[in-house]
């Protein structure tokens, strides 16, 4: 099979990341205070699950998974062919309604819920999700 597109998607996704750890401002008054940063750093995470939920499909695809009906069910799947955890299909299902909200402005947007996101969660997130994703390619 042809992992390529997987390949691209994930390096694609690690050259988000990083440029989302450049711009991340250290503490949540400096990501308060920085509207264009702040800005910035919602912009990438929004990118960043966008991209996660599209690699998902990709292994779905590559894989002949089953195909989800939404979005977030596409990580539940990969847990179910132990390609990731539930733990972490969980934790994306969650970031997936926050990329919405941010996205879509659903309400009103908790900004230190989403720093709090983006400097605690989602970089070890999407690493976890990138090794594990690597690991069982490797293992192909």
């Amino acid at each position: 099979m042809n992992y390529s597109r997987i390949n691209d998607k994930i390096i694609e996704i690690e050259k988000l990341l990083s440029e989302l750890e450049n711009i991340m401002p250290s503490n949540i008054e400096q990501y308060l205070s920085n509207f264009e940063k702040k800005a910035a750093c919602e912009r990438y995470f929004e990118r960043i699950i966008e991209a996660s939920v599209d690699l998902a499909f990709l292994i779905i695809k590559t894989e002949k998974l089953k195909i989800p009906s939404e979005d977030t069910e596409a990580f539940f799947i990969l847990a179910e062919n132990k390609i990731i955890d539930k733990n972490l299909a969980e934790k994306f299902r969650q970031a997936k309604g926050m990329r919405n909200i941010l996205a879509h402005e659903y309400g009103k947007v908790d900004d230190e819920l989403v720093f709090e996101a983006l400097t605690n969660e989602i970089l070890s997130d999407v690493k976890n999700l990138l090794n594990k994703i690597k690991s069982s390619l490797n293992k192909k």
